[in-house]
């Protein structure tokens, strides 16, 4: 039982994941993490597949073994928010009680962001090492 409830729970946040890429007032990454981490107790065939995922991989590996996210990764995440919410929020959305409920769920998206832990930056030398 526990093992249905944590898949389906993964597919939950990857599908809210998958709407935060597209939906600037929901955020990606903590969902895609929550996704990985469901999938890591429930499904070996769904969280490698998360993790070799060319977009979600990385994250989800700086994640699962330094529990930090890249400044990269915050920094798309953020930008995104602010440029297509801040585009969604001035031109799309006309009632001023929904701009405000946008602005604070992308706030709250942003605060989540940045609250997680940002890896520290690697040397040219353990980047070099890691490419080869």
């Amino acid at each position: 039982m526990k093992r249905i409830l944590l898949l389906t729970a993964g597919f939950i946040f990857l599908g809210l994941g998958a709407l935060g890429a597209l939906l600037p007032v929901l955020p990606t990454t903590p969902f895609l993490l929550l996704a990985a981490g469901c999938f890591a107790q429930s499904s070996e065939r769904w969280h490698q597949w998360l993790l070799n995922n060319k977009y979600a991989g990385p994250m989800i590996k700086d994640w699962e073994e330094n529990r930090c996210v890249s400044w990269k990764t915050k920094f798309v995440a953020l930008t995104s928010m602010a440029v297509v919410g801040g585009m969604s929020v001035t031109l799309a959305l006309d009632v001023m009680l929904n701009r405000v409920v946008a602005l604070g769920l992308m706030g709250l998206g942003a605060m989540t962001v940045l609250s997680l832990p940002t890896c520290p930056a690697k040397s040219d030398a353990s980047a070099t090492t890691e490419a080869s």
